[in-house]
């Protein structure tokens, strides 16, 4: 599973007990391979990460997320290969089980590949190294060959049906592109292709929230928006009128990231950084306007948040002038915020929940949710009392209304169906 170090899986720093106790249950529910990384590669909160998945006996995947080009360092002067091999050694020296290495933008080219795969490989000969990315611009199977002949042991792909653009590359053509040399998976097409027609059926059970992403993007490369995100953001700018606007967002993206001080972005720094490039586009300011206006602009939550330090320190630091302007007298974190947060009252927010929702209700995992989310949780459990467990009804009549004449059968239990035809309305 991912696991955002301090901000275990949630958008913000919290108490150190809540990540451990996140771990603990994630561990005790099946989960094994933790891949930890920082939204920031900011150290102090990897290392939070990674304590509490050892205390909780889990696989650490301590992870490095890529961003830049270090095949092109002038573009990116921060993001040189020196910066991820030393940030490795920080790593490696914390006695992970797997380097993880996270493109989550889709922007490791393949000559940057085999730089940096077959540098840390040739530092760290035995470490497992793992490598994610995104096929925004349609560069991912080319780039992954590149990574497994550079000494790379896993690969993330998707299978065909799902994969492309902000997905993951194409596993059919990664899996024949080697098949017969040393690198050969050994995984037939046949057996591919027996998923892949499943995986077409079921997508199209989903297709009432497809993106409508038809193509490769390579201004991914100026814009550097994750994958996951940029679906995201393409979907809420169509529902705050910004749809016909989209490339001026992913402009505004980009400056957003520049004046921010050039951020890694990943969850929940990708987050600011769409949350601020929203917030020009819809106040149509320019990056010089922000940075002129910016001690009497009214900035969204997560940007402020970020500049005062909740999410950890950015490489470089923060651009101070800007920070000065947007936090203004509200209160400065210069180290890892978890550090001097007290611990969570677990024990009292059961008796709260408890007392809303009654006594016995709240299971372990409930409370976790309750401190992670607090108002889904709440919004949960309030769908949950009005329509019970709709989690039991099949996908295709859970998104699709039943016509007239239709039956159907809920198992509720084992021994327990319920058997419903729609009448009339």
């Amino acid at each position: 599973m991912l696991l955002r170090g301090a901000n275990a899986v949630g958008y913000t720093s919290y108490p150190d007990n809540v990540v451990y106790e996140f771990c603990k249950q994630a561990r005790d529910h099946g989960v094994d391979v933790f891949r930890v990384f920082d939204s920031l590669n900011y150290v102090e909160n990897l290392k939070l990460g990674i304590d509490a998945v050892r205390q909780a006996n889990g696989v650490i995947e301590a992870t490095i997320c890529y961003t830049g080009d270090v095949s092109n360092p002038s573009k990116h002067p921060k993001y040189t290969l020196e910066y991820y091999l030393d940030l490795v050694d920080e790593l490696v020296a914390l006695n992970i089980h797997i380097l993880g290495i996270k493109d989550m933008a889709g922007l490791l080219k393949p000559r940057a590949a085999r730089m940096l795969v077959g540098a840390i490989r040739a530092r760290h000969p035995s470490l497992p190294i793992h490598v994610h990315t995104h096929d925004t611009a349609g560069a991912g199977v080319a780039a992954m060959i590149a990574c497994a002949e550079a000494g790379a042991d896993i690969i993330d792909l998707a299978i065909d049906s799902m994969s492309g653009v902000t997905s993951q590359p194409c596993m059919g053509a990664f899996v024949s592109a080697l098949e017969g040399t040393e690198y050969d998976t050994g995984i037939s097409a046949e057996a591919i292709q027996s998923l892949n027609a499943y995986w077409e059926q079921t997508r199209l059970l989903y297709a009432c929230f497809d993106p409508g992403v038809k193509a490769s993007d390579t201004s991914v490369y100026q814009h550097e928006m994750p994958g996951g995100q940029y679906t995201n953001l393409l979907f809420q700018a169509q529902s705050l009128g910004l749809g016909s606007r989209w490339k001026d967002v992913k402009s505004a993206y980009a400056e957003a990231n520049r004046i921010c001080g050039d951020l890694v972005k990943v969850t929940p720094s990708s987050k600011v950084v769409g949350d601020f490039a929203q917030f020009m586009v819809s106040n149509h300011l320019t990056a010089g306007e922000v940075m002129e206006r910016a001690a009497t602009l009214s900035f969204p939550k997560s940007v402020v948040e970020f500049f005062q330090g909740y999410l950890g320190q950015p490489v470089g630091g923060f651009p101070e002038a800007l920070r000065a302007a947007i936090i203004r007298d509200a209160p400065r974190i210069d180290s890892r915020p978890g550090a001097t947060m007290p611990s969570f009252d677990f024990a009292q927010l059961r008796r709260d929940l408890e007392d809303k929702w009654g006594p016995g209700s709240i299971r372990e995992v409930d409370l976790l949710s309750a401190a992670l989310y607090p108002a889904v949780f709440d919004e949960f459990q309030s769908q949950r009392q009005q329509f019970g467990n709709v989690s039991l009804i099949p996908t295709p009549l859970f998104l699709s209304p039943l016509v007239v004449g239709q039956e159907i059968q809920v198992q509720l239990e084992v021994g327990k169906t319920l058997i419903i035809r729609y009448i009339a309305l």
